[in-house]
């Protein structure tokens, strides 16, 4: 069979994003579980846990040019993996909620070890016969993960996804989640390969697309990328829009500026709250079984306990439950160590009629060197089935928390 015949449809995402849809019988990478296995057995990971990891200094002779590796295509890394929750109780338990439906910060969770997992199908090197590959891949930033529906716990998700776009280091990843023919979630990564040390950048084979679809793919990835370089929320590397900059003026005039001599007061404006009031915080003491192949903790695990705060938090702004609609940009700066102590802090920065932007920052306290440190930003917009009260900043760390919250969401309302 032809593969441009194999297409079976290709799907528009977010920022025009398309995700390839082949047999999946030919590209089947088996159950969550079973990626998590052959992971370990490619990187040469060896069981249990060990306080000092594994050297694996001696694969650094093994460390590839970018010239020396071979180009590859889409299909190479494109591959499909099932969550087996109608045929698995265990795995339905893990993933089930109290409503009967899918944990939308486990499902996260598992679309970042699928998306390590096509870095490795992806990258082809000259190793020797059963040499472990000498390279670590990092999850660098999640630019989005779109939810488009509420995947029920007791059937079975397909996850397909492949490399969309490619640096000299970087992938980027697109992954499609469905349920019966019905798409369930969207979501694109930006991975980084490390040498076998973590401690140097390592080259990726060169994605070349083959074949008419797949160069539109190619180019939808690259109109995506010079977007990103030019549309950052940060206020450092955006500034202030003169209708941003009355809106600033706006708030405190609102809040403050009818008194030049204001300093403090528990005072809201009219139906509205402060973004103070609506802290909501958990401490975590991260063991082990949460750590990566590498001795640090996986990305995953931050992210599901940063979603799952930011619904607590969400659901008492609301006065009731609501719906996780979109993730976006979530960096990560520093890796957290075994050894850390893991505090979230979730605050709603923005309201929009029903919608809530969510913002959570995670700090690491070092246990043995009690040094704290920020480690990853989330931004997260969520819907309610009611409108909710507008939030207002009350200090102006708070002002450009809403700011940038209020650019988060309008991207979140561009892409609709």
């Amino acid at each position: 069979m032809n593969f441009l015949t194999r297409y079976a449809k290709c799907l528009r995402g977010p920022w025009g994003v398309q995700y390839l849809h082949l047999d999946s019988a030919d590209h089947s990478s088996g159950t969550m579980a079973e990626i998590s296995e052959k992971i370990k057995k490619q990187v040469g990971v060896k069981p249990g846990y060990h306080t000092i990891p594994q050297c694996r200094a001696g694969l650094l002779k093994y460390h590839p040019k970018l010239e020396d590796l071979p180009e590859r295509s889409m299909k190479d890394s494109y591959r499909t993996a099932v969550l087996p929750l109608g045929s698995d109780e265990r795995v339905r338990e893990h993933h089930v909620n109290h409503l009967g439906m899918v944990r939308r910060g486990r499902l996260v969770e598992e679309l970042d070890m699928f998306a390590i997992w096509i870095c490795h199908c992806h990258v082809k090197l000259p190793l020797p016969r059963n040499t472990p590959l000498p390279y670590t891949f990092v999850t660098l930033l999640v630019d989005c993960v779109e939810m488009l529906a509420d995947a029920k716990a007791d059937i079975d998700l397909e996850l397909s996804g492949h490399v969309s776009w490619t640096g000299t280091s970087s992938m980027e990843i697109s992954i499609n989640v469905r349920q019966q023919e019905q798409t369930i979630a969207k979501a694109i990564f930006l991975m980084v390969a490390r040498n076998a040390t973590n401690t140097a950048p390592a080259p990726v084979n060169p994605l070349k697309p083959t074949l008419g679809q797949e160069q539109l793919y190619w180019e939808a990835a690259k109109e995506r990328h010079q977007k990103k370089a030019t549309s950052s929320m940060c206020l450092d590397k955006r500034p202030l829009t003169k209708a941003e900059q009355h809106l600033m003026y706006e708030l405190f005039m609102r809040s403050t500026g009818t008194d030049i001599l204001w300093e403090t007061t528990s005072e809201e404006p009219l139906d509205c709250r402060w973004i103070a009031s609506t802290q909501r915080s958990k401490v975590l003491l991260p063991f082990p079984e949460n750590r990566n192949y590498h001795n640090t903790i996986y990305g995953g695990y931050i992210m599901r306990n940063a979603i799952e705060i930011c619904y607590i938090t969400a659901s008492f702004y609301a006065g009731r439950r609501p719906l996780l609609q979109y993730l976006s940009d979530v960096a990560f700066f520093q890796p957290v160590r075994v050894t850390s102590i893991l505090k979230l802090t979730a605050y709603v920065v923005y309201t929009s009629e029903q919608y809530m932007q969510l913002m959570a920052v995670a700090k690491v306290l070092d246990a043995n060197s009690f040094t704290e440190m920020h480690t990853n930003v989330f931004h997260l917009t969520y819907m309610s089935e009611h409108k909710v009260k507008e939030v207002v900043p009350h200090s102006f760390q708070e002002t450009v928390w809403h700011i940038i919250g209020r650019r988060h969401f309008e991207s979140y309302q561009q892409r609709q």
